[in-house]
């Protein structure tokens, strides 16, 4: 078999959910057998999205091996339950970068660098790159919509591709929408038409056609969109809302869309096995509780910003058979006059990772809400750090105990650079970024949670906790629950006589998948009930 390929495009508009259509087509392939992984190609000139505003773009997800990523590879890896890599996310930017690099090298002889052979050549040499005898199916998003004037390099690169290596081995999927217009009631499909039209100009023609709609597509429309585009009727695919986005899967089961792609891709269609996934989405639809818990956040103008954790509250909520919900709160409007009314309904306090001073006293002011009232609270990241300093302030007395990237002339610098993060006087690329290793201690929750004393998880920070204060911490009642291997470095802290009190330094959210909740957050939602209770 070799490689296949499955390039996944859209139309019409953006935001159709080409991420979602092609993680559950992974999905699909995945649980019939086929070996799977999945790329993101992102039209921006951004190298990656990790210096971008979350508020503008969204999360920032981290792959195992430290690479920043579009979110959409946070849905793949959650589809899937595949660990992607540094090669799983490609950008105009990092595409550029290392065409303008080859120039200045030399590579090129002299000649005259241009898009065509360049540009695609580059872009060409970075569609799935694994072992050349590997049994595997490449799926492969190309970010923005046919037409964009960003993303025709890409859409050029796909033709020669498939020139190259033969339709039968990488078929092109776009994703487009079926307006309706309610004063006609009628649904459209002249916008499909002539997205299809832009992409057979460019020598591209789409082997299936997925149709997001709001309403049920009738033959009639499926055979004019076949008729006018080119492709078989069983290969237009309608694709409606679902209740549960990971019910997204068995809905395009339903429609054949991974028979379609098999058979354009010359593959046997196996018989899948979707019984512990059906299960899981039934678990997800009927919850027999219910629990709501607090985000308390700077970034909650947008919640694609905390993806990663609110998907993973979700998973937790399924382990317990509960429903999560969360009341989403701006850290910068939370003061110590509002925090008893505002955090007064929930049952469990959340604080995720950020970077940057605005917001900060608000989530200091949560923290110390939920530890003095023993609200379940689980600290991420800068959740973590911040936790450190709310105990520094009100517990060992340290009024001006702060993170030096807040508060550089603080007395108190509970949140510091280790000393190797600091070069000639300059902070340069010294983030934490990927997996790193923890050894948690025995007897502690933590251990319990996880059910093991050695873990990894993925980091993206760079301020560590200062050394200097351990001791005070612990012989306060905070204890120090997870180091790196060394015992250096503080990842994870709980605290005693709370019912549930954690923080860790990592970003646990990446790890989470639906169908099997982190343990962190299981531990988190398990507490937000028996407190609700």
């Amino acid at each position: 078999m070799s490689v296949k390929y499955i390039f996944v495009t859209g139309g019409v508009v953006s935001g159709l959910g080409k991420g979602i259509t092609a993680a559950s087509l992974g999905r699909l392939l995945k649980q019939r057998g086929y070996s799977v992984t999945m790329q993101k190609f992102d039209p921006y000139i951004n190298i990656d999205p990790g210096t971008m505003n979350p508020i503008q773009h969204g999360e920032v997800f981290v792959t195992e091996d430290g690479c920043e990523t579009d979110l959409d590879l946070g849905h793949y890896e959650r589809f899937i339950d595949e660990n992607l890599n540094k090669n799983s996310n490609v950008t105009t930017g990092k595409v550029y970068w290392s065409v303008l690099n080859k120039e200045r090298n030399g590579d090129y002889g002299g000649g005259t660098v241009q898009v065509i052979p360049h540009i695609t050549n580059e872009i060409k040499s970075r569609f799935y790159r694994g072992s050349e005898n590997e049994d595997k199916i490449a799926i492969i998003e190309i970010g923005g919509t046919v037409g964009d004037i960003e993303s025709q390099p890409f859409l050029e690169a796909i033709r020669q591709f498939q020139h190259e290596v033969g339709h039968e081995n990488a078929i092109l999927i776009e994703v487009t929408l079926i307006p309706y217009l309610r004063a006609s009631q009628e649904m459209k499909t002249k916008p499909t038409q002539m997205s299809v039209k832009e992409l057979q100009g460019m020598g591209l023609q789409p082997d299936i056609i997925v149709c997001r709609t709001e309403h049920e597509l009738t033959e009639d429309l499926k055979s004019k969109i076949a008729l006018f585009c080119n492709v078989p009727e069983s290969h237009i695919i309608q694709n409606l809302d679902v209740e549960v986005l990971y019910e997204a899967p068995l809905a395009l089961e339903k429609e054949g869309i991974a028979e379609a792609a098999l058979e354009s891709l010359h593959l046997e269609n196996r018989t899948p096995d979707l019984a512990s996934w059906t299960a899981m989405v039934e678990a997800w639809k009927h919850p027999s509780r219910e629990v709501t818990v607090a985000l308390v956040g700077k970034y909650t103008a947008l919640h694609d910003a905390y993806i990663s954790v609110v998907e993973s509250l979700k998973h937790a909520g399924v382990a317990h058979n509960a429903r999560v919900n969360i009341k989403w709160i701006d850290s910068e409007e939370l003061t110590p006059e509002n925090v008893a009314a505002t955090l007064s309904d929930v049952s469990g306090v959340l604080v995720p990772g950020g970077f940057g001073d605005r917001g900060i006293e608000g989530m200091i002011t949560a923290i110390h809400y939920a530890r003095e009232n023993k609200i379940p609270f689980l600290g991420l990241c800068l959740g973590m750090q911040l936790t450190l300093v709310e105990f520094a302030r009100n517990v060992l007395g340290y009024a001006d105990a702060d993170s030096i990237e807040f508060s550089p002339e603080t007395t108190h610098p509970i949140i510091n650079l280790m000393p190797d993060q600091i070069k000639d006087g300059a902070i340069g690329g010294t983030l934490r970024l990927g997996s790193y290793p923890c050894v948690l201690a025995p007897g502690s929750k933590a251990a319990a949670l996880y059910g093991t004393f050695s873990i990894t998880e993925r980091h993206r920070h760079r301020y560590e906790v200062n050394n200097d204060y351990r001791d005070e911490f612990t012989s306060n009642g905070l204890t120090i629950c997870g180091t790196s291997p060394n015992g250096h470095i503080v990842e994870m802290v709980e605290l005693k006589g709370h019912p549930f009190y954690m923080a860790t330094q990592a970003h646990p959210e990446f790890k989470s998948r639906p169908n099997h909740a982190h343990p962190l957050f299981s531990g988190f939602v398990g507490a937000a009930l028996d407190f609700k209770e």
